[in-house]
């Protein structure tokens, strides 16, 4: 990574707080699969993972998360010094595995991880209320009681998101949190993510193959090739850089929206 990219990476620009990956490490067996990752993550900031499959994009959120064995450090900043050290995480994934056919709800989702009482019990009120007012964050109060099995793939993506923001993280990680959902999903989900980074100064690693959208809500974008970073800065600094063209075979003057352009 060039110099001016490691200090693009390394400094903090909002003063507040901020999550530092340094010098992260995985490897599984005899086989190095990420090497030499740092990073600096801003609050308020998306930050896009872009690379070719199998550059180990999803290794490096499971890692973050602490799912998988790995050497390096994360360490969350707080200029408020009300926390700090290790962040807290909220990760929404590609997908969730369950039987569609089976009788949950949504409300009875949000209930089986905030409690330990089986879901066919009944529940307190200010349980409800609590999961009512955190699905109205990403606008999706009104399914509540809806089965989990008959959601649409955006729709259910966005309980996920919720399910993530409770209680609110310091660092959201999205792995392809939109794959196989239609464009109108797409836009909303996206809609919906930026305006939480906005109200809530989150931390936002996104994972995703769509470069269109990338550009349009990613505030910086790294380029993650052959196991670390091989670029990282603006969406404009990152489209533009040779080995990202070459990778993708894409013009940047043709993906990258003019507003972002007008910001820079």
């Amino acid at each position: 990574m060039a110099n001016h990219e490691k200090e693009m990476c390394s400094t903090c620009s909002c003063g507040l707080c901020c999550t530092k990956i340094e010098n992260l490490n995985v490897t599984l067996g005899k086989f190095e699969i990420i090497k030499n990752v740092n990073l600096h993550i801003h609050c308020g900031d998306l930050t896009a993972i872009i690379g070719p499959n199998g550059a180990g994009k999803s290794t490096l959120l499971k890692a973050i998360l602490g799912d998988i064995p790995h050497s390096g450090e994360l360490i969350f900043l707080d200029a408020k010094n009300k926390r700090t050290g290790k962040p807290l995480i909220g990760y929404v994934p590609q997908k969730l595995e369950f039987d569609t056919s089976s009788p949950m709800s949504v409300f009875d989702l949000f209930a089986s991880v905030q409690t330990k009482i089986p879901v066919w019990f009944t529940h307190s009120k200010h349980l409800w209320k609590n999961v009512q007012e955190v699905l109205d964050k990403v606008d999706v109060g009104h399914l509540i009681k809806r089965r989990l099995g008959a959601l649409s793939g955006g729709e259910l993506q966005r309980v996920l998101l919720a399910l993530a923001l409770d209680p609110v993280p310091d660092l959201l990680l999205m792995d392809e949190p939109v794959a196989g959902i239609d464009q109108n999903g797409l836009q909303m989900f996206y809609k919906t993510v930026s305006e939480l980074r906005e109200n809530y100064d989150l931390s936002i690693i996104l994972v995703s193959h769509d470069l269109n959208l990338v550009a349009q809500y990613a505030d910086r974008v790294v380029f993650l090739n052959n196991k670390t970073v091989e670029s990282c800065g603006t969406p404009k600094e990152v489209f533009n850089d040779r080995k990202v063209i070459e990778t993708f075979g894409i013009d940047w003057s043709k993906v990258l929206p003019d507003k972002k352009e007008g910001n820079e």
